[in-house]
């Protein structure tokens, strides 16, 4: 494609390739009316997938034929004493993933908890959450989850209960205790709990034979063994983001996939906030796109296997800068200049400009090599305490994941264990592909796996035992940084599921509850002379004060680093063309899998739901002969699956993406058969990464619901009338803005605008938003956190693909540059809030209409579904509810609802409130207290899920709020503002603080041109 092809019309930012060559399908797109027309059904759905959508979050039941079902409802003839109905209470508590805990806030309405929150006095949270979280209380009321205790029995499995299974346990463990455990091995997921660690220690003082392994599928294995080798021990690294002012990213994904990432974001925002005269710079070098890679100011595609020698290379360059190393040090390194990496001698020389103010980061898929580099680098350039800070690892004395796995697994394949008592996780499915697991299983005579859902591994056991949620539990668990939170519950067990504590208790012949143990465990690290206090304090709070364990100060190995890098070089790997396995945006690790709300959000970088595709770069596929829906065949060390491809601007050439957890085949009915199962070709020798693969196109089709072109907003028009291409996405470099402060609000020159009627006139309130774009990280947090708010349904796979979502906040994705490299912006847009709304205009029968304080509300009783307003609407926001999606829920289901917030019926036009049910509350709290509305009391919900804080709510009127101030703000301006529709919402430009020494012609995407050709400073998109 030439250059001209790829700059047609001008276009400098683009959604998708579709949209940079500007194709006629996606014309034909933008250009329709109503892109959803309600008379084109989806083809009718087979009864497997018409049950899938029927389960947990997802009803599909837009073939009934009465608009607002009959329902009744049933008053308190007496209300329980102490309970106000209606009222919601906070409760802090902690969940818990991968072995760190995060700190959450969670609503309760009459005894159901409804919405998450993060703690805000949570170091790990920090008042955010991310979209797991978020999600977490439709998998509470989840009907897929399991119900009963079931016994394989005859080769036939049966329904059995917890009586039966005590009575089973108490004669089998007591054989195993006189025995002192011999042929019995626990195999748990990792926890952090100090309750759990105190049952594991006595569990193993009862059963001194007995094994414990932990495995997780995505785990830090290479990190903790390279900080042993760079510092001589393991030790656990934390990140100091806004004390950087240089970061490079190997292969690292800090503000998404880390188990502090909410952290990590937070502090990487305030350092991106200009206002102050100076900004980080963010390098990373990665194979495929990231949240991370979208925030670089430089990005450096490779392959994954190469970071390790751009590694090599950067240190070498810093030699050559001033970096003081061992002579056998740089000879391990080797000399000269690789071809490969023309940046690295600019990245060297960034960094040693910034001793101690820098912190080099390896990704979990990277070798034991990089990841000692890293820290060896950090350590001995005096980052310690500034940038980076130690602190002891709590599986110091652990093994990693993979080898604990592969000798337990050899363990059951030669007998030597005869009872497997499984806590959590889902090995079955997701223990690498070489081991076959699943045959070891069933080697096993007797084996019990507990666990939230009947799952593959469960199908296979003696025993499954349901889990409890966390949100029905007692428990406790470790922050990254040490902080002990406590877990309790909100809800009691709702399918009379238990803990992973309390049946390692059961197994040891005791019985104890959940709460008992974990106050126990919390009196022995509290035996002061008010223990009943400090707990009381503990559980309101959330946290342990002063839990997080101790900062120490380590020294760098030389010797050990060199003996590393020797050994890398003798261990080169399979080459050809490299497949990548990622931690999934939305399921994590397959484990939500049938959490409708995750499966529906969009990934944060292809846009595809409902899917794991397999991610292609524009070069590699062009030489693979394949395109975006192509089903291929990846076959590896003798092993295949199938996948489709998404080509994805961006992915490194010679490297291809998938993500994990996908392919399920006991998830339950939402998740059951959703995309491809990659676990079957990840081997123990390559979690991260691997090279030698072979992809052979199947000549069928794979479509893929991806929401990347969708509420395109028609800027192919605009520019012919304005030939103007810049009011929707705007950003400049750091130098730029320094000269030209205001450059954000004269890109878009026009003529004086004036309304063809009296505007507005308001003396109380007047709300609106601010959204920081150089904040902002598209992870999608505020999509979820809205979904959870104001119950928006989830419509199925098979809806999206026609265009359906319903989410009323979208998180807009574009590319700016060449495609085979090109920078990320992302741009959070939901309904403005116009104070000129087009939307109002054109209504027949004022179902939209303004109110007193700004808000355009929605009056869902008069709406009659012409969709005038969304064909109206220049921001493309409003979504109509085709069908009665939030139909035929079971009772539990329906738990989930906010009654704060209408479950609207099918038929009617839907958009973002501004969350006006949390604007009332407050404002009646308000009322009640005779005082105003302090600012920064409404927080709508995607404002306060936000990690990075970039969206800020409050009123317009206060001259003193902080929403008012950012309007005010030399970066902001109005989307769209030339049209005089006035918009509550605005936006801060973006700002990017580029290396002066890196060109784009170099090998990094670190720049883009203009119009002109020339270096583009204050461009925009369309």
């Amino acid at each position: 494609m030439s250059q001209i092809e790829k700059r047609q019309n001008g276009k400098t930012y683009w959604r998708s390739l579709d949209d940079l060559a500007d194709t006629p399908a996606f014309r034909a797109f933008v250009e329709r009316e109503f892109p959803s027309l309600a008379s084109e059904i989806a083809s009718p759905a087979s009864r497997r997938q018409f049950l899938k959508l029927m389960g947990a979050s997802a009803a599909l039941a837009g073939f009934v034929g009465c608009r607002y079902p009959e329902e009744k409802i049933l008053p308190y003839a007496s209300r329980p004493e102490g309970r106000t109905p209606g009222a919601s209470v906070r409760y802090a508590t902690a969940m818990e993933i991968g072995g760190v805990a995060q700190g959450l806030l969670v609503t309760s309405v009459d005894g159901r908890p409804i919405k998450v929150e993060g703690n805000p006095l949570h170091g790990g949270s920090l008042g955010a959450t991310n979209s797991y979280a978020q999600a977490s209380v439709l998998e509470l009321y989840d009907p897929d989850r399991s119900k009963a205790v079931m016994r394989l029995d005859g080769g036939a499995r049966r329904r059995a209960d917890w009586k039966a299974f005590d009575s089973f346990a108490a004669d089998h463990f007591a054989a195993l205790r006189a025995r002192r455990g011999s042929g019995l091995a626990v195999l748990s997921e990792a926890s952090s709990s100090p309750t759990f660690a105190a049952l594991r220690t006595r569990f193993q003082r009862t059963y001194p034979a007995a094994q414990w392994v932990e495995y997780e599928p995505i785990s830090r294995d290479a990190e903790r063994a390279g900080i042993a080798t760079a510092l001589g021990k393991r030790l656990r690294p934390h990140l100091a983001l806004d004390q950087a002012k240089v970061i490079v990213c190997l292969d690292a994904d800090i503000l998404f996939a880390h188990p502090d990432a909410l952290r990590h974001a937070r502090d990487f925002a305030a350092g991106r906030r200009a206002e102050g005269g100076e900004m980080n710079r963010l390098y990373v070098a990665e194979s495929a796109y990231s949240i991370t890679g979208g925030q670089a100011d430089h990005r450096f595609p490779m392959r994954s296997r190469d970071v390790a020698d751009f590694a090599r290379s950067l240190v070498r360059a810093m030699a050559d800068h001033g970096f003081r190393i061992p002579p056998e040090m740089r000879d391990a390194l080797g000399d000269g200049h690789d071809d490969r990496f023309p940046f690295a001698d600019a990245v060297a020389k960034d960094v040693m400009r910034n001793p101690g103010d820098f912190v080099f980061v390896a990704g979990e898929r990277q070798p034991t090599l990089v990841h000692a580099i890293c820290h060896f680098v950090n350590v001995a350039l005096g980052n310690v305490n500034h940038a980076i800070t130690y602190t002891d690892d709590p599986e110091a004395n652990r093994p990693d994941h993979a080898d604990a796995i592969v000798s337990l697994q050899n363990d059951m394949t030669n007998g030597r264990i005869d009872t497997l008592l499984v806590l959590g996780g889902n090995p079955v499915f997701d223990a690498p592909a070489d081991l076959d697991f699943a045959a070891a299983f069933d080697a096993v005579e007797t084996t019990m796996h507990l666990s939230l859902y009947d799952n593959e591994t469960s199908r296979a056991a003696t025993w499954h035992l349901p889990r409890a949620h966390s949100l029905e539990s007692w428990g406790d668990a470790r922050d990254y940084d040490g902080t002990v939170s406590i877990v309790q519950p909100l809800i009691a067990p709702l399918y009379d599921g238990r803990t992973a504590i309390e049946l390692i208790v059961l197994a040891t012949g005791e019985h104890a509850g959940g709460y008992d143990l974990v106050r126990a465990t919390f009196a022995g690290r509290h035996g002061g002379a008010d223990p009943e206090s400090a707990w009381r304090k503990a559980v309101h709070d959330g946290i342990e004060s002063g839990s997080a364990s101790p900062t120490v100060m380590p020294s760098p190995r030389v010797s050990a680093l060199i003996d590393a890098i020797a050994e890398h070089d003798g261990h080169g790997g399979p080459g050809g063309l490299e497949i990548v396995f990622t931690q999934d945006a939305s399921l994590y690790d397959g484990r939500f899998a049938n959490n409708g709300w995750l499966q529906e959000l969009p990934d944060p970088i292809s846009k595809v739901t409902w899917d794991n595709p397999l991610i292609v770069g524009p070069a590699t596929a062009s030489e693979l002969g394949v395109s975006t829906d192509d089903l291929v065949t990846l076959e590896i060390d003798g092993r295949s699956c199938e996948a489709a491809v998404c080509v994805l601007p961006g992915q490194a050439t010679g490297s291809v993406t998938i993500g994990l957890g996908y392919g399920r085949r006991a998830a339950g009915r939402v998740g059951d058969g959703v995309g491809f199962d990659t676990y079957s070709i990840r081997s123990r020798a390559a979690m991260g990464f691997a090279g030698g693969l072979e992809i052979r196109p199947t000549g069928r089709k794979y479509e893929l619901a991806a929401t990347q072109d969708h509420f395109a907003i028609d800027t192919v028009g605009l520019r012919e009338r304005q030939r103007r291409l810049g009011e929707l996405y705007r950003e400049a470099d750091l130098d730029t803005y320094r000269k030209h402060p205001d450059f954000a609000k004269h890109i878009v020159e026009h003529p004086p605008l004036e309304s063809l009627w009296k505007e507005h006139d308001y003396d109380g309130n007047r709300w609106g938003m601010a959204i920081d774009l150089s904040a902002c990280i598209g992870c999608g947090a505020c999509q979820i956190g809205c979904q959870a708010e104001n119950n928006i349904p989830v419509v199925g796979k098979e809806q999206i693909a026609f265009g359906r979502e319903m989410h009323w906040i979208r998180v807009d994705r574009y590319f700016v540059g060449e495609p085979e490299a090109p920078k990320m912006a992302h741009q959070p847009v939901a309904c403005h809030h116009c104070e000129n709304a087009p939307c109002e205009q054109v209504c027949p029968v004022a179902a939209t209409v303004h109110d007193s304080e700004g808000l355009n509300v929605m009056v869902y009783n008069r709406c009659i579904g012409t969709r005038y307003c969304s064909n109206n609407c220049p921001y493309k926001v409003r979504r109509f509810n085709f069908f009665h999606y939030n139909g035929n829920h079971t009772p539990t289901e329906k738990m989930v609802f906010n009654p704060d917030v209408t479950v609207r019926a099918r038929g009617v036009m839907e958009k973002c409130t501004f969350c006006l049910q949390r604007i009332k509350s407050a404002k009646i709290e308000a009322r009640n207290e005779d005082r105003p509305i302090a600012d920064g009391e409404i927080v709508p919900a995607c404002a306060q899920v936000c990690p990075t804080e970039a969206i800020v709510f409050g009123d317009l009127n206060d001259p003193e709020s902080r929403v008012r101030k950012l309007h005010e703000a030399n970066r902001t301006y109005a989307m769209l503002g030339e049209l005089n529709i006035k918009p509550r919402t605005q936006y801060m430009a973006k700002l990017r603080n580029p290396s002066p020494e890196l060109r784009e012609d170099e090998g990094t995407d670190g720049g883009h041109t203009g119009h002109d050709g020339q270096s583009g400073h204050g461009q925009t998109h369309g």
